[in-house]
């Protein structure tokens, strides 16, 4: 039975083994890359009506979805992801799209074709063309390109041609396209009209359903009329209020440096892992390479796209992942210590570090679903990988660990041999002496953590202080998601110069409000504007640095309107998290721990605020995003903390301050190793993509750097102080009322 236990945890691991090797490169090929990774552009449309007196209801958000639909399916996206949002916004995304001017323009022209006599009163228009029929061809006798349509009724045609000869000398028949009354044949500087295509003379009256529509064609020029025309009109106007677009290079580019951090990042926690823990180090590496599988099959199944944030979310999930097998590690090293034996300490470490687990997966399951919520399509991408990462991780860390740890603690091959768990001998107090009432020895036995409690006290209250002269002084450097504007990022592959930079875009007739130079070697530019650029300005964009730079680049412009509605959601999505936060712990700890614990996060936020605010970094949506991972993250600490509090609370009652005093700071002694333990693997995470990621990432990892330092500290000395401070002052009041009815009730 012994050996066969011993026989069964390797049979799983060979069979997890072989899942892990065979099946994960498929499901990684599988899996749909969002366009910040293999190119494209997003754009939310705000809907408004075509002409005056029109509506926007659904059916004609459904009939423009179904327009645009069809226009993608020209460009040769296989799989654009077109959505309604609100009642007048339509988001587009098109993933891998080479031709980027292109796809902008063939989405957002209405392509409205009218046949207007030269009154400009309209005799026909797109809807008497035969549905797809539009064709690119030449003309016999120019071989100039024009357009072929078929007409659905050559009798209608017919009477229209008679009406046209009637009017000679002006016999005429004026193609536009999307003519608005008033249109004229040239504009006032001179040159044609776009929306005028051409004017053919009607010499005769023609009975047929082909007319060719001819003009100063270019061969792609006609190929777009055509696509268009086969793709149906728009029935509303469509107004840019967001867009973001991504070379191809670029993508890819920010997709290796992201894959090779984790790579290293993960690596790190592995040979941690493997160090600190021993044997459990290795049961740690099995279940983390098999999370690492499960996550990449559950977003293959639910057809999840994988975005830049989403593989950042990936690799600061390993780092989380690994959260749960230390709490739990360390709790059996702890009965361990006691003198229990393996088997025992196997069963209570288990036993008492679930709760602790699971109170702290549900707290960042809340920050991911609202950062889902309020979030836009990048952050979302975060927000659903996040979840699914700390629900697979919960799954593989919690229950996958201690099967493989049951089997082997089981078959008695551990017996006596606590080396095999990272404990010396020398660590274990006398089974004999030791009782349940005994506290399990820690490093940090003679550390007094509250007795510089007030000094820290007044560091945290200075430090909040400054931060708000600081934000009162410098205020936030805003990108475009918040002040709107546009935003131009070039990777180059030489060093970048401002000067190089502006001689660029003045080139094409654009000078930016600001050039900041980043990256290695300042091989990264990044060029802010003001004003929302149209589509012709970014086209001129990326044709002029297509040619230098390849595809490396990044063209992103946000609305005012949609600027203020994402710091709007940003504020709600923090207020939210915050308030479930304090429900949640409150529910499973009591109220002053709840308020506690907000007070300790709320305080990390602000810190990253600050800091963003002196060090003049950019603040936008991933910076949110950030801000929401740490709110949710940092309660760990302070929830593994509280729980030991109320552990020893049950061993101990509390009856004076001493006794707070005691119980709080021998919490922190006792969970000191293990908070410092699960922060660190996830700041070498955070490390690694900072170092080696993206710089499109780059804010992100830092606003979670700082949050995660902050993070230990305020766990430490806001969260413990303040809850041992609120209930001093409750067993305070609660002495002082026993008195008073002790000294009114005397006893006879």
């Amino acid at each position: 039975m012994k050996k066969g236990r011993v026989a069964a945890f390797f049979l799983i691991t060979i069979i997890l083994g072989l899942m892990v090797g065979l099946f994960t490169n498929n499901a990684t090929k599988n899996i749909p890359l969002g366009l910040d990774l293999q190119g494209g552009f997003e754009i939310l449309y705000k809907v408004k009506p075509a002409n005056p007196g029109d509506k926007i209801d659904k059916s004609t958000l459904l009939s423009t979805v179904d327009a645009l639909q069809r226009r993608a399916n020209v460009l040769g996206v296989s799989e654009p992801n077109i959505q309604i949002e609100g009642n007048d916004r339509i988001r587009v995304q098109l993933a891998g799209v080479k031709d980027q001017n292109k796809a902008r323009e063939i989405l957002s022209t209405q392509a409205q074709l009218t046949f207007r006599d030269v009154n400009d009163k309209e005799r026909m228009n797109g809807s008497d063309l035969v549905e797809g029929a539009a064709k690119q061809q030449f003309d016999p006798n120019t071989n100039s390109p024009v357009v072929s349509v078929k007409l659905k009724d050559k009798e209608k045609f017919k009477k229209i041609t008679q009406e046209i000869l009637k009017m000679a000398p002006d016999n005429k028949l004026v193609i536009w396209l999307d003519y608005k009354p008033g249109d004229k044949y040239k504009t006032e500087a001179g040159k044609p009209n776009p929306k005028f295509l051409s004017d053919p003379a009607v010499s005769e009256v023609l009975n047929t359903t082909d007319v060719q529509i001819s003009g100063n064609f270019t061969v792609k020029e006609a190929q777009n009329l055509a696509n268009l025309l086969n793709a149906g009109a728009l029935p509303v106007k469509l107004d840019e209020a967001y867009s973001t677009s991504v070379g191809a290079k670029f993508g890819q580019e920010a997709m290796q440096s992201t894959v090779f951090a984790g790579i290293i990042g993960i690596a790190i926690i592995y040979l941690f892992m493997l160090f600190f823990y021993r044997l459990p180090g290795i049961i740690a590496i099995i279940t983390l390479s098999t999370y690492i599988y499960v996550i990449l099959q559950v977003f293959d199944w639910m057809n999840g796209v994988l975005t830049l944030p989403g593989i950042a979310a990936l690799i600061l999930g390993v780092g989380m992942a690994v959260d749960a097998n230390i709490i739990t590690y360390e709790r059996i090293k702890e009965e361990i210590r006691l003198g229990k034996s393996i088997r025992s300490a196997f069963r209570a470490g288990n036993r008492r570090s679930f709760a602790t687990i699971f109170d702290s997966n549900i707290t960042t399951i809340l920050a991911g679903a609202v950062l889902f919520f309020f979030g836009t399509s990048a952050v979302k991408g975060f927000a659903t990988m996040l979840i699914v990462s700390i629900i697979a991780s919960f799954i593989t860390a919690v229950f996958l660990t201690r099967l493989l740890l049951f089997l082997l603690v089981e078959s008695r091959w551990l017996d006596k041999k606590p080396g095999l768990f990272g404990v010396k001998k020398n660590q274990i107090l006398d089974i004999n002496k030791a009782n349940e009432q005994t506290d399990p020895p820690t490093r940090y036995d003679k550390v007094n953590f509250l007795k510089y409690n007030k000094p820290f006290a007044i560091f945290s209250t200075t430090a909040v202080v400054l931060g708000i002269i600081a934000l009162f002084i410098f205020k936030l450097n805003l990108g475009i998601d918040f002040a709107s504007g546009t935003r131009v990022q070039i990777n180059g592959s030489k060093p970048l110069t401002a000067e190089l930079v502006n001689k660029e875009f003045n080139s094409i007739g654009l000078k930016p409000d600001e050039v900041v130079l980043a990256g290695n070697n300042n091989t990264t530019g990044v060029a802010r504007f003001v004003g929302v650029l149209d589509k012709k300005e970014i086209a001129k964009i990326n044709d002029q640095f297509k040619t230098k730079y390849g595809s490396g680049i990044s063209v992103s412009t946000v609305s005012p309107e949609v600027g203020a509605e994402l710091a709007r959601n940003a504020l709600i999505g923090i207020i939210i998290a915050s308030i479930g936060i304090i429900i949640y712990v409150a529910i499973r700890f009591e109220f002053y721990m709840a308020v506690a614990a907000i007070a300790s996060l709320l305080y990390d936020a602000f810190f990253i605020v600050a800091f963003f605010s002196v060090t003049r970094l950019e603040v936008d949506v991933t910076f949110i995003a950030a801000v929401l991972t740490i709110i949710g993250y940092s309660i760990n600490d302070t929830i593994v903390t509280f729980d030991r509090i109320r552990e020893l609370e049950k061993k101990k009652r509390m009856k004076t301050k001493e006794d707070l005093r005691i119980i709080v700071n021998k919490s922190l002694q006792q969970t000191f190793t293990r908070s410092v333990n699960t922060v660190l693997t996830v700041l070498v995470t955070v490390i690694c993509l900072l170092v080696f990621g993206s710089e499109s990432i780059r804010n992100f990892s830092i606003a979670l750097l700082v949050g995660l330092v902050s993070g230990v500290y305020s766990s430490l000395y806001i969260a413990a102080q303040l809850w041992m401070y609120w209930k001093g002052k409750q067993l305070t009041k609660s002495h002082e009322t026993k008195t008073i009815e002790k000294n009114s009730n005397p006893q006879v």
